[in-house]
């Protein structure tokens, strides 16, 4: 863990920082953090992985900037930068296999005082997002909650090394091909076969 300049920052400050001090004094942090740390990440994880408590590092950055007010001044306004790095093992949906998932983020927030300041908030600035601040911030909970935003919607390898039958009936790949989509074609038009009915009785023959 390390800080510059400022306080340093404990693994316990992590769960209750003062993100206003940190952010008027430019202050600085860096570490770690287990999966095993965070529960909804280790939820995740695929059941057989190899290492199912891999690390993921961190680094965050407090500062302010000035905003123009309501009343024409300009005042400093809080704002924090995160980034993480690491992976992690999920369950590839293709091949059913355990893979590792390399997570990236690098987010800023500017920090407001309430939901309703959140609320607010234009939203035109793709490049900014909003927390609610407090002096008892926990910044674990930040993290992983830019993790699990991170995680793919469908975890799968970029090339499964086998794929498992069960899941790609007739197509090695599994993914729709041409082959199926003549299938589909090929099928009775059920809207045809409701004429057919109309027109006679269940086997097809009018009485």
């Amino acid at each position: 863990m390390t800080q510059n300049p400022g306080k340093p920052v404990s693994p316990a400050d992590l769960r209750a920082l003062d993100i206003y001090d940190f952010a008027k004094s430019g202050r600085q942090a860096a570490g770690a953090l287990r999966v095993s740390q965070m529960p909804r990440m280790l939820a995740e994880v695929a059941a057989d992985a190899p290492d199912r408590d891999t690390v993921f590092t961190w680094q965050g950055e407090g500062s302010t900037q000035p905003e123009l007010q309501n009343d024409g001044t300009d005042a400093p306004q809080p704002y924090l930068r995160l980034a993480v790095h690491g992976s992690l093992w999920l369950m590839c949906q293709r091949c059913l296999q355990p893979y590792s998932q390399h997570l990236d983020v690098d987010a800023t927030y500017r920090i407001v005082a309430t939901e309703e300041e959140a609320d607010e908030f234009p939203l035109d600035d793709d490049e900014v997002e909003v927390i609610v601040g407090s002096r008892q911030f926990d910044l674990v909970d930040l993290i992983e909650e830019e993790l699990l935003l991170s995680l793919p919607l469908v975890p799968k390898h970029n090339a499964c090394p086998e794929v498992h039958e069960s899941l790609l009936p007739g197509d090695a790949g599994g993914e729709p091909d041409e082959s199926g989509a003549q299938e589909a074609d090929d099928k009775p038009n059920p809207f045809a076969v409701l004429g057919k009915l109309k027109q006679g009785g269940p086997d097809g023959e009018k009485h």
